[in-house]
């Protein structure tokens, strides 16, 4: 079995749906978790400055998405053939593009763009998450093939994230959504991780 590591901020955002796909996979990991306040000499030696890093037996590479996708294939979470891929990888992307709508006005610090971004994501996000839930309606309860895929870990292991930027539940109206949420959840693994993690706010 390969030694993982991953390596990210002590909060859960993007490295959580990598946590979720370890943890649905029974894989072990190391979880680290370096303080904000070291940041800055921690930057330069990483690959691109920026995190997660996933380290597989001493060799590491950066982007979460990224490493989403090879772990997905590491557990058949990947897609049957390659058009199910494809409409995963759509389905992926679709909730980065939720996710940028979303912190463009949670990190934006001007107070008249942080107003016209969030204006912009008050009309998008129910939107996108309308679009989303009728997407998993059409596909017997998930978001591509009628099974669990790393598109679903992914929207949920974000959720949390998207939620505290967004200031409530973004999918409190989505009927659909929070039955794949539950579902996702409910993966032995994945709850197992749950309950044990370390307690943060995003």
């Amino acid at each position: 079995m390969p030694y993982y590591k991953l390596t990210y901020f002590p909060v859960k955002a993007l490295g959580e749906p990598i946590r979720f796909l370890f943890s649905y996979g029974g894989v072990d990991f190391v979880d680290d978790r370096f303080d904000q306040a070291d940041w800055p000499k921690i930057k330069p030696t990483t690959p691109f400055g920026q995190v997660p890093i996933l380290e597989v037996d001493g060799k590491k590479v950066c982007q979460s998405t990224a490493i989403c996708r090879y772990l997905a294939k590491q557990f058949g979470l990947a897609g049957k053939d390659d058009w199910e891929a494809l409409e995963i990888d759509a389905a992926v992307d679709t909730i980065h593009d939720l996710r940028a709508k979303i912190a463009a006005h949670h990190y934006e610090n001007n107070a008249t763009a942080k107003a016209e971004k969030l204006a912009a994501a008050k009309e998008l996000v129910p939107f996108y998450v309308q679009r989303l839930d009728e997407q998993v309606k059409r596909n017997g309860g998930y978001l591509v093939g009628g099974k669990l895929s790393w598109a679903d870990i992914v929207l949920v292991g974000l959720l949390d994230y998207l939620n505290f930027m967004s200031g409530h539940n973004i999918i409190e109206n989505a009927v659909n959504l929070k039955a794949l949420e539950a579902k996702v959840l409910a993966q032995p693994g994945i709850k197992a991780w749950v309950a044990k993690r370390p307690k943060t706010d995003l």
